[in-house]
Order: structure tokens, then C-alpha cells, then sequence
């Protein structure tokens, strides 16, 4: 996604990195290119919006469910997965892959 508009910081690096900024995990000079970013342009702030309400709304039902150990690796595997192009978001992780023509 892109707003059309040049900026100092790439909207693909933004949204590439959007959850390390909801989460705080990232410097704090790479916060500050993020928030300058936001008030220029209005396409990521909604993007932001819509995840930082997300967010919230995870925490409210699930904030004092127990997570498993490796859950987070699991779920920070599969991002990378989709930032490489090699998992679409929509493709379960899990599955196996679908036979191609000549295993049929």
C-alpha cells in the first residue's frame, strides 16, 4: 500500500514494521520517523488506527488467557513467511502443500 505521495519513509517500510512500533520494539529515533510519518500520511494512520484498535480489542477478551511458549515464535515465523512471499496470509501455515501436476 502507498498513498501516492513521496515521504521520507517508504509506507511499505512502515506497515512492514507497523506491529514492532504498536508493540514499542523498536529505538526510539525509529518511533519518531513512524509518528512523522503518520501525520503525513492519512492511508497508514488508518492502517495504525484500525491495528492499534485491534489490538486493544485482543486484549480485552484474551488479556488473561495463558498463551502457549512458543506462540509467539510461531506466529513471528509465519510474518516472515508472508514478508518473504512465501506463504500468502490467507494460506494455513500448517497445511501441507497442494500436489502439483505431475504427484497427481
Amino acid at each position: 500500500m502507498s498513498c501516492g505521495e513521496p515521504h521520507e519513509t517508504d509506507c511499505s517500510e512502515i506497515l512492514d514494521h507497523l506491529y514492532e512500533f504498536l508493540d514499542r520494539e523498536m529505538p526510539d529515533n525509529d518511533c519518531t520517523k513512524f509518528e512523522v510519518h503518520f501525520e503525513e500520511c492519512s492511508p497508514c494512520l488508518e492502517k495504525y488506527g484500525l491495528e492499534q484498535a485491534v489490538k486493544k480489542l485482543v486484549k480485552r477478551c484474551c488479556g488473561s488467557d495463558d498463551v502457549p511458549i512458543d506462540l509467539r515464535a510461531k506466529v513471528m515465523g509465519r510474518i516472515e513467511l508472508i514478508r518473504e512471499g512465501h506463504l500468502l496470509p490467507e494460506q494455513d501455515a500448517t497445511a501441507p502443500a497442494p500436489a502439483t501436476p505431475q504427484e497427481q
